[in-house]
């Protein structure tokens, strides 16, 4: 009985083709040859979002003010799931009033935009409610946004 080598040729042809240009470089018609990849994103300011108001599903985000202007942090929690109060680390912004009131869990800041610099907000809360004689886990909610400060 004769073997027949087309199957397994045929896979190792079907493999090369499909393999064809991933990872190579191509010519994008300019006469230089360009990675195929497409480019890293900068962080530069175009990657910052202005806005005024920060709450829990802006979080890992970044955020663009200018001197003078003020961002409010409402994070919505509850008595059974609180935010811890906010902590900031760096330089550009002042904490101010803001003019809210609360309920108890919720955590509610003010910030005013006092001078050029980078300032990383965090919070957290506890995943599941806590109540005595239930069921419970150990999870943490983790917030954090990074507020970019610069001058008009």
């Amino acid at each position: 009985m004769r073997r027949s080598i087309l199957g397994p040729s045929l896979a190792v042809a079907t493999l090369a083709l499909a393999l064809t240009g991933c990872g190579t470089k191509s010519d994008t018609g300019s006469g230089s040859v360009s990675p195929s990849s497409s480019p890293t994103p900068s962080k530069s300011r175009s990657a910052c979002t202005a806005k005024e108001t920060l709450a829990a599903t802006d979080t890992n985000g970044t955020f663009c003010l200018t001197t003078g202007t003020t961002v409010r942090i409402l994070l919505d929690g509850t008595t059974t799931r609180p935010w811890a109060p906010v902590k900031t680390v760096g330089t550009g912004l002042k904490a101010t009033n803001s003019g809210i009131l609360i309920r108890p869990g919720d955590a509610s800041n003010a910030y005013e935009a006092v001078s050029a610099g980078t300032v990383k907000l965090t919070s957290s809360r506890p995943l599941c409610a806590t109540a005595p004689h239930k069921i419970s886990c150990k999870g943490i909610q983790e917030w954090s946004v990074t507020v970019v400060v610069s001058k008009p």
